[in-house]
């Protein structure tokens, strides 16, 4: 079973590859659900490090319904990810029912190419999952990376077992969301061979700032998350003790 750290830091990433996870997906904003990473961070993980990266390619946080300005921003970076060697696309594009919008995800996938596309979490708020894989395996798309459109992986667990059933060997059903080395065993004795998982630990950086950067106050300023080479090691030892006992 593959392991994929979704990062969101070079430390993340960094961390991934000492623990021994097999891929990453990278990405900036974490706690926002994640948008794409800056040039410099792809080039310096991509530079420095040898795990394979997949790249988030999202212009900003909120809907999946994009602007002609941000869906040419998508075309821009999926781009650069391929010159700077990347392994693979994460992304996708949905209309403003949430179905998905067939024409633009088919130029991100051609343009992706020879780049594997990974169609991303927007996939969980599709009214119909059997109807977006099949569209999805029409146009090209190598793996959907869901939770089973459902708050967590684990909850969503029974739909994944019929997407990945629906799927055949087609498109990779890909898990993610809130897996951890108490569930990942989980997903191993079902038969999936990829799950996706931050391993993220939260550390308390410093006292509260004189003056917030933050205006909303989303974000608490005081803390740095960062995937953890515990909890990855954790899930990895689930994982292959699953794979021992197989």
């Amino acid at each position: 079973m593959i392991l994929e750290i979704c990062t969101s830091s070079f430390k993340s990433a960094h961390n991934a590859q000492n623990a021994g996870a097999q891929r990453i997906e990278l990405c900036a904003e974490l706690a926002i659900g994640g948008i794409t990473p800056s040039y410099g961070l792809i080039k310096q993980v991509v530079d420095t490090l040898s795990i394979a990266v997949n790249v988030l390619i999202r212009p900003r946080s909120g809907n999946f319904t994009y602007s002609d300005a941000e869906f040419d921003i998508m075309k821009q970076d999926i781009q650069l990810c391929k010159n700077l060697g990347c392994a693979g696309i994460v992304s996708g594009i949905l209309n403003s029912d949430n179905t998905i919008d067939l024409d633009r995800t088919k130029e991100l996938i051609e343009l992706s190419k020879p780049l594997p596309f990974t169609f991303h979490r927007a996939f969980d708020w599709t009214p119909n999952a059997k109807t977006a894989i099949s569209q999805l395996l029409t146009l090209g798309a190598h793996g959907i990376l869901t939770s089973g459109q459902n708050t967590s992986a684990e909850k969503g667990l029974s739909l994944l077992m019929e997407l990945q059933e629906f799927a055949g060997d087609k498109i990779n059903i890909l898990p993610g969301g809130g897996i951890n080395s108490e569930n990942a065993g989980l997903f191993k004795a079902v038969g999936f061979d990829e799950i996706h998982a931050s391993a993220s630990v939260i550390k308390k950086t410093n006292k509260t700032p004189k003056i917030s950067m933050n205006s909303q106050k989303f974000f608490d300023e005081t803390i740095e998350t960062y995937s953890d080479v515990d909890k990855i090691t954790s899930i990895l030892n689930v994982i292959n003790e699953e794979i021992a006992g197989s």
